[in-house]
């Protein structure tokens, strides 16, 4: 058991050293916009810890500052471009992407219509619900379970 876990992790990592990419020309938007994310958590991360670095006095700010977040926002940026190509995950958003191109969008005049709809049922809601608080507070002021205020 331990020899098959073992085996797994280091499949892993010897995929996470390749520098090619799989399937290179399928699910290329699924991962561009999945890396992108992963990039940008990763850059804000690396931002987070440089802004801790001004805070650091001493002979260590400006490695906070400046030499720990780059290499945060390197290695993680090398991490998140090869998770994208990792085949399970790869295949996952190969597919992810196919069944997104069986979607039907709507066009513009349809979504502009549905959105209309949907705003002016939002405010009739909010509306009658308004109309049930100022009934139901104006009923308990007036058998004095609760006082007006």
């Amino acid at each position: 058991m331990a020899k098959e876990k073992n085996a797994a992790v280091s499949e892993i990592f010897k995929q996470m050293l390749q520098p090619g990419i799989y399937k290179r020309s399928q699910g290329r938007v699924a991962r561009q916009v999945t890396f992108a994310g992963l990039a940008v958590g990763v850059l804000l991360a690396a931002w987070r810890i440089s802004v801790f670095g001004k805070n650091v006095s001493g002979d260590y700010g400006h490695l906070w500052q400046f030499a720990v977040p780059g290499v945060i926002a390197l290695v993680g940026i090398w991490v998140a471009f090869r998770l994208v190509n990792l085949p399970a995950f790869a295949d996952f958003l190969i597919a992810v992407e196919a069944e997104m191109n069986k979607v039907s969008w709507p066009s513009r005049a349809e979504l502009v219509r549905s959105s209309i709809v949907v705003i002016m049922l939002i405010v009739i809601m909010a509306l009658v619900l308004f109309g049930y608080d100022v009934f139901w507070r104006w009923l308990l002021s007036f058998l004095r379970v609760v006082q007006s205020g």
